[in-house]
């Protein structure tokens, strides 16, 4: 009596269980395949993220150090002026009016370079007082054609950097 394999249970579950463990062996594979990328992908990300983390860190640090850089850069020149202001000063040449000239010149310099770095005065003089940008130093009585709590003198001028106060002006408020 000859056995037909194919026809024989045990040989037909046999063969479907390794045709299984083959399909399982192959899906494990495949599914390693996968998991191994991916685990490469994210160690690829988390290393660009670690360096993208490096240079934000260094780039804030760097606008940290060199803020003032183009600020400085503008009164470079100022300071130049000034120290041709001192030589003329202290030749034989000097008169007041040169001085004065000068030291009109060298102001205007100041003032444009503060201007592009966006500090603007405030010269609240004949201005209605304003807590937020003045502060009083004392007061005196009005006069004629002075309103009351109206600036009437400034002490120190005030400044604003980008429209927010930098300095407050010191200022003589007119009260009764």
């Amino acid at each position: 009596m000859s056995i037909d394999p194919e026809s024989d249970p045990s040989v037909v579950a046999n063969n479907a269980e390794a045709s299984d463990k083959t399909e399982n062996c192959s899906d494990l594979e495949q599914t390693r395949a996968k998991l191994s990328a991916l685990e490469d992908e994210f160690l690829r990300f988390r290393a660009e993220s670690e360096n993208l983390r490096r240079r934000t860190l260094k780039d804030a640090e760097n606008a940290r150090k060199f803020a003032a850089e183009k600020l400085l850069l503008e009164l470079l020149p100022v300071a130049d002026t000034l120290m041709r202001g001192i030589e003329v000063a202290r030749s034989d040449k000097a008169t007041i009016e040169n001085l004065i000239e000068g030291k009109e010149a060298t102001l205007r310099m100041l003032a444009k370079a503060m201007e592009n770095s966006g500090v603007k005065e405030v010269d609240p003089l004949g201005q209605p007082f304003n807590p937020e940008w003045h502060q009083a130093m004392s007061t005196q009585a009005p006069t004629e054609g002075v309103a009351e709590n109206t600036v009437v003198a400034v002490f120190q001028r005030g400044y604003l950097l980008n429209e927010r106060l930098l300095r407050p002006a010191l200022v003589v408020v007119a009260q009764s």
